[in-house]
């Protein structure tokens, strides 16, 4: 009479739950309605055919009308119980884990009893919520600010208490209670297409994230997250309010993100779509460009440039705020030897600006040809001399040979209104902004505005070799020059030394160059306006970095990355005045 009774009761549940009148059931189930009304007041019992019609109709198990006994069925051993609670404890070491070993354990022990049943399904529905959880707080994390970064740091320490409770109630009572999971493994004993796409789907994600591995020079590997990490320690640690950052390896981009603050008086995110003031990586894309018109006969390398103009550079009228004027070259003796080689490879002669000079005045300062001397006035003044042979200006040079084969559409040797809504403001010692310099007009050696995907994609063409013949590249990147002073710029620039003779360091055209055992390394700087940036490939192996930062602190952390990242450990960083931060 008691199992009547429950019979009664539980058909009298199923039946109102699913909102179905006796009469509609028997439509259903082909089962009388005299019989479903005999069943509901417990005065029949029914046959074992009867009650799975009645379920099957309800879309129940057998089990929720009637109970079955299993001679198969254990009784419950705790140890069971403690396992399925006590394991996704081992996904804080191993990631997944907490979904793969209770699921292991679910799927062969669930068949044992249905309590193992019941508490392994919510165990796994609940790990799998987590993870999710863990994702999406990741993503607001980087996407919005403040409340972003408490939801991050809310989602683990809610797991654990809620997977501690639920163990000490699993010792003490045999039961547990999961909030917020969501069903992906139902009460019916099968897996759904959503749970076992949702499992395929962050296996994915794991093999995915714990294949993030950059390989370095001494081909010993770092992964992605342990150097955003140390950048963003370096970055806090020496105030520098933002880095776009790219890894290269086998000529393909291994790690590219954007850090920081593009404007950080607002806190305004610094992307890889940002507009950046490019500085002295200016001079690596002309460097392409030059050749390219050597290619096409425009000039010869070695033909003094002034041979080519039908007059004397000094008697043309200035068409440039100031770059193209070469009045003060009247009285001078030597720039009439001066070639598009010694322009590139910094040999010319000519200082750096003419406006450092204590006159203000351009001349130039030692033989053309005899020694290195960096100088941005000998490439505007290649520049000037194209522009009058191609009867172009230098911004359609670079647009036709760069910028446009290379699809860098965010890229111009000029400012553009259309870079206005999302540009970089460059910082000083105190992160302070400095105001953006939109008035320049279009230098070789120092305007370029660009963003780091653009730049990604030059450096990409230079590793691949593509817009220039292979003749072209290897003239680029043949040493021009030896360098034995003690430092690039400032007092000591003059000063012989032999520190750097073990990696000769050189100039090739446009680009500087140092040996190391894995061949000729290729660099490129940037600096100025707030402004700081380092480029280093290494052709041979196909590896790489570019960092791309608005702040005058970032020479200080350049050594550490490059050590850090790549196992870079023969840039001259004396020379290049990249003294740490902490020293």
């Amino acid at each position: 009479m008691e199992a009547n009774n429950s019979i009664a009761r539980n058909l009298i549940y199923q039946r109102k739950l699913k909102g179905l009148t006796q009469k509609e059931l028997s439509n259903i189930t082909n089962v009388t309605v005299r019989t479903i009304q005999r069943i509901e007041k417990g005065e029949t019992e029914p046959h074992l055919q009867t009650v799975k019609l009645i379920a099957a109709a309800l879309e129940i198990e057998v089990d929720e009308l009637i109970p079955l006994d299993n001679p198969k069925e254990e009784n419950i051993q705790k140890k069971w119980l403690i396992l399925f609670h006590a394991t996704p404890f081992i996904g804080f070491v191993l990631p997944l884990f907490n979904i793969f070993i209770p699921l292991f354990l679910w799927i062969h022990k669930r068949e044992d009893n249905k309590i193992y049943y019941e508490h392994g399904r919510k165990v796994i529905n609940f790990q799998i919520t987590v993870v999710i959880a863990i994702i999406l707080s990741f993503i607001s994390l980087v996407t919005i600010e403040g409340a972003g970064f408490f939801l991050f740091i809310s989602v683990l320490p809610l797991a654990v208490i809620i997977m501690l409770l639920n163990l000490i109630f699993v010792i003490n009572k045999d039961k547990c209670y999961y909030p917020f999971s969501i069903p992906f493994i139902s009460r019916k004993k099968s897996i759904s297409k959503k749970a076992i796409a949702v499992i395929i789907c962050l296996i994915g994600i794991n093999f995915t994230g714990t294949a993030q591995e950059i390989k370095r020079l001494d081909d010993s590997v770092i992964t992605t997250d342990s150097l955003s990490k140390k950048i963003k320690q370096l970055m806090l640690e020496a105030n520098v309010p933002g880095m776009n950052f790219t890894i290269f390896n086998e000529n393909k981009i291994a790690f590219t993100e954007a850090f920081g603050y593009r404007f950080n008086n607002e806190k305004l995110k610094l992307t890889d779509s940002s507009n950046i003031y490019g500085a002295s990586l200016s001079k690596a894309v002309f460097s392409v460009i030059v050749m390219k018109l050597v290619e096409e006969d425009v000039i010869d390398l070695d033909t003094p440039l002034q041979s080519y103009l039908p007059k004397k550079i000094y008697e043309y009228a200035p068409k440039a705020d100031w770059h193209d004027d070469y009045s003060d070259l009247e009285t001078d003796s030597l720039y009439h030897k001066i070639t598009a080689r010694m322009c590139m490879a910094h040999t010319s002669g000519f200082p750096n600006w003419r406006f450092f000079e204590d006159d203000k005045m351009l001349r130039v300062k030692q033989e053309p040809g005899r020694s290195y001397l960096y100088s941005g006035e000998g490439m505007v003044y290649l520049q000037v001399v194209l522009e009058k042979l191609t009867e172009k200006s230098f911004e359609e040079l670079a647009q036709r040979i760069v910028f446009e084969p290379l699809k860098m559409n965010s890229s111009s040797y000029q400012w553009k209104e259309e870079f206005e809504p999302d540009y970089a403001y460059g910082h000083n010692e105190e992160g302070q902004a400095y105001q953006k310099d939109k008035d320049n007009e279009p230098r070789a050696p120092s305007t370029l505005e660009t963003t780091l995907e653009d730049y990604n994609k030059f450096l990409l063409a230079v590793l691949n070799r593509e817009i220039l013949t292979s003749n072209s590249w290897n003239e680029i990147f043949t040493p021009q020059i030896r360098i034995r002073f003690k430092s690039q710029f400032g007092p000591l620039a003059r000063e012989v030394t032999s520190e750097n003779d073990d990696i000769e360091l050189s100039y090739g055209l446009g680009w500087g160059m140092f040996k190391t055992p894995y061949g000729w390394a290729v660099f490129k700087e940037g600096y100025g306006n707030g402004f700081q940036h380092h480029s280093v490939l290494f052709p041979e192996t196909g590896k790489g970095i570019l960092m791309m930062t608005n702040s005058q602190n970032s020479g200080g952390i350049f050594k550490e990355l490059l050590e850090v990242a790549l196992k870079d450990e023969y840039t001259p960083w004396k020379w290049e005045n990249y003294i740490p931060y902490n020293n």
